[in-house]
């Protein structure tokens, strides 16, 4: 996949070359600093195959501006703002995806044109349960999905991962109700995650199935989620709960929806209920991107 040159990532490179520091060295030094980053890590950002999103590769970025002897925020001021991550994405188009590894993600589950094909599942109803940990991070999440099928002989439903980037592995999947888990591919390079959910039955035309399952992360200290999460649908789905519980309640909560890019955010607070959770609702939603932030 070719390199997509960014001005953080020249930037980076130029301050590397300048310091005469290898990546092996560099590493130390974070590492010195309490903050553990792959070399393979900086090698993509300072290629542009990747950028640092999440809050500890954030927190790397700072501690490279001062072992590189550059002005506080130089390097962090070139990064645009972190797109939240996401979990599981209904996945008609790939957005934010590097298409040409997940096409080569989806040929590894048996789906080399996923992409093209027309979608024969409609999702009627998704509801995701997030618990965020008391280090802030996303200790797993559990959805339960309702699909009719729109043609006979629907079996599978597959399921792709965006697991936060190179320096976080693949989250365990627990099939919980009425699925199992079939041929599972992991992309270490891009941290992406493929997986076939197995119907226990094969659906006809009209008919629905519902299935739960979890996606479990490992820790402590768990991966961090910058304060949000999201789905994004490019379809409409009839109706969307989110759930988010804290083992430490956040002082502020809203929900955020994105529907048209001239248009930007919407946002409206939310409350947090007797469990120290919260919940919001979307009805005939989508396209567009539905979730929930705190701080």
């Amino acid at each position: 996949m070719a390199n997509t040159d960014t001005a953080f990532s020249k930037a980076l490179r130029t301050s590397i070359a300048r310091s005469g520091l290898s990546l092996d060295r560099l590493q130390a030094r974070l590492r010195a600093n309490g903050i553990p980053v792959s070399i393979t890590a900086l090698s993509y950002w300072q290629s542009g195959k990747r950028q640092p999103e999440r809050q500890s590769s954030l927190s790397a970025v700072r501690v490279l501006e001062d072992v590189l002897g550059l002005r506080p925020g130089e390097l962090l001021s070139l990064l645009p703002p972190p797109r939240p991550r996401g979990t599981n994405r209904p996945r008609t188009e790939p957005v934010n995806f590097p298409v040409e590894a997940l096409r080569t993600l989806l040929e590894r589950v048996g789906a080399p044109h996923a992409l093209e094909q027309q979608h024969k599942l409609k999702l009627a109803s998704l509801h995701d349960r997030c618990e965020i940990a008391a280090d802030g991070g996303q200790r797993s999440t559990t959805a339960r999905a309702v699909f009719q099928a729109t043609a006979d002989g629907q079996d599978r439903w597959l399921l792709v991962y965006d697991h936060g980037g190179t320096d976080t592995g693949p989250p365990r999947l627990h099939t919980l109700r009425n699925c199992r888990a079939g041929r599972v591919e992991v992309d270490t390079e891009h941290g992406l995650t493929a997986a076939e959910l197995l119907f226990d039955r094969t659906l006809e035309r009209g008919e629905t199935q519902l299935i739960e399952y979890t996606l479990t992360n490992g820790g402590p200290p768990y991966p961090p989620c910058s304060n949000t999460y999201y789905r994004e649908f490019r379809r409409p789905v009839r109706e969307y709960l989110l759930e988010i519980s804290f083992d430490t309640a956040p002082e502020r909560c809203w929900q955020y929806t994105r529907t048209d890019p001239e248009k930007g955010e919407e946002r409206r607070d939310l409350h947090l209920d007797t469990t120290g959770g919260v919940h919001a609702v979307a009805l005939d939603f989508g396209p567009g991107v539905f979730g929930i932030g705190w701080t």
